[in-house]
């Protein structure tokens, strides 16, 4: 089945807003017969099978592109508008895309190449031109064809190019409106963007239901979102560990508002200290707070944790989502039963086709159907799942392998502490050293913060944990869906 087709099942003929900007709006209905008058003329154009480029920020433009570009069968690659050169130009010779849609404010980043370039002008030219045509959707012959190439940053000094299938895009969408009890009444503030795949996903999950999202790309600017979560009646919003950070510690008034009609969040996209969900829990409990767990790889999502078990299972990401069976293993791929730390391993629908022009990493990476996640994780005795920390992020200090979340955690359960990230640099008797570089507000008294964290962290951990050098600056450092970025 053609995933467009999917999402659009039960909404095709309504006109119930899907956007709901004041400054920017289309119905489902409008959306869909959009949609599908752009993928009739890139089908009758290219065929299918063929790249097509998108990128722009979250708008109308962006969202009419992507449908169209998927519903005709060939394969969308959004790309971050502010992606480095090099990045770009990697893409674009890895993925020889034939024709690209691009905002014209970013129509620069690659100007000059050979590629035929259509903004929001080109779009309207067109629809227009196919608005007399009947709307015929475009059938595919095997639900694993090809929707989607998602760039994600990795190990390697290229992004890796993750392949996405129609069946993912389904299973995946299903799995998440299952276990989050979506319904046409929900409202989404969509913070995260859409060439990220928890952006996506939010995207498609309304859609399929008959909900609607309003679009904000101003999520630094923190009274938007507290306007924007009021004014738009909002029932959802979903963000990474810096936008839940940012907003109960940076915002005067983030904690002292009321969110009437807001029913849940969701988090994801990185670990959030428990210290952090403990604060929005105290503050909002009404709120539905949903911890969650997912890869790029996994077209999204591949765990979620009950609202109900939160207080029960703080600190788990955990259990497999509807469709996902999740295991773990050891070093020698032998299942672990017991609570030792093993290598979480997936299995599911939602799991990527390999990666682009990489078949070798993807043998390595897709294994009998199971992705290896490179996470590591130990699991309870109610099958709960607890990240430990990423294989690439574990710190040898003379030796003995230490875990950054556990410093971590010590360290933001400080209340002026905005966020912590720790790091091991390079050390010539240790190996490594811990670094800590600690996000704090303007007016902080750094020398009295610094006594402190240095006292609770030999209190509470071994004396090899302790930070050795600690930076303290201003700002989460962030990238553009939010996720934070590590300075070394």
């Amino acid at each position: 089945m053609n995933a467009v087709e999917y999402f659009f099942e039960n909404s095709k003929h309504s006109n119930e807003l899907f956007i709901r900007n004041k400054t920017e709006q289309i119905s489902h209905s409008e959306l869909y017969i959009a949609s599908h008058h752009l993928a009739t003329h890139l089908n009758e154009k290219f065929g299918t099978g063929k790249n097509i480029l998108l990128c722009s920020t979250n708008n109308r433009f962006l969202i009419t592109c992507y449908l169209g570009i998927i519903g005709s069968g060939n394969v969308c690659v959004p790309i971050n508008p502010a992606s480095s050169a090099s990045t770009i130009a990697f893409i674009l010779k890895e993925t020889k895309p034939v024709s690209a849609f691009i905002q014209k404010r970013f129509t620069q980043i690659i100007s000059g190449k050979s590629i035929e370039l259509s903004t929001e002008a080109e779009l309207e030219k067109i629809l227009s031109a196919q608005s007399k045509n009947q709307l015929s959707p475009i059938e595919l012959s095997d639900s694993n064809q090809l929707a989607e190439i998602i760039y994600t940053s990795g190990s390697t000094a290229f992004p890796k190019g993750v392949m996405i299938t129609h069946k993912n895009l389904i299973a995946n969408t299903s799995s998440i409106i299952e276990y989050l009890k979506l319904s046409s009444k929900d409202i989404m503030l969509v913070v995260l963007p859409f060439h990220y795949c928890y952006g996506l996903s939010l995207l498609h999950t309304h859609l399929k239901v008959g909900g609607s999202i309003v679009l904000n790309n101003t999520y630094m600017l923190l009274g938007t979102v507290i306007n924007d979560l009021k004014n738009y009646r909002c029932t959802g919003f979903a963000g990474v560990p810096s936008h839940f950070q940012i907003l109960l510690r940076k915002s005067d008034s983030f904690k002292s508002s009321k969110f009437e009609h807001l029913r849940y969040v969701t988090q994801a996209g990185g670990k959030l200290h428990k210290v952090f969900i403990e604060e929005f829990i105290q503050n909002f409990p009404d709120i539905l707070f949903f911890v969650m767990y997912g890869q790029t790889e996994a077209t999204a999502r591949l765990s979620y944790l009950p609202p109900a078990k939160l207080k029960t299972k703080l600190g788990s990401i955990g259990i497999g989502i509807p469709g996902v069976e999740l295991k773990l293993i050891d070093p020698d791929g032998n299942e672990i039963t017991d609570d030792s730390v093993g290598e979480i391993l997936a299995k599911g629908d939602n799991i990527m086709k390999g990666y682009y022009n990489d078949p070798d990493l993807s043998l390595k990476t897709v294994i009998n159907g199971y992705l290896k996640t490179g996470d590591l994780a130990k699991k309870d005795d109610d099958g709960y799942f607890y990240l430990v920390a990423r294989k690439k992020e574990i710190i040898k200090v003379g030796g003995e392998r230490i875990s950054p979340k556990e410093i971590e955690e010590v360290i933001v359960a400080i209340p002026s502490v905005i966020d912590c990230t720790i790091e091991g640099v390079d050390d010539e008797i240790l190996g490594e050293k811990i670094k800590a570089t600690i996000t704090v507000n303007e007016q902080t008294d750094i020398k009295t913060l610094e006594e402190r964290i240095i006292a609770d962290c030999k209190n509470k951990l071994s004396p090899i944990k302790v930070p050795q050098l600690i930076e303290f600056i201003n700002q989460v450092n962030v990238n553009a869906s939010g996720k934070k970025v590590k300075t070394q």
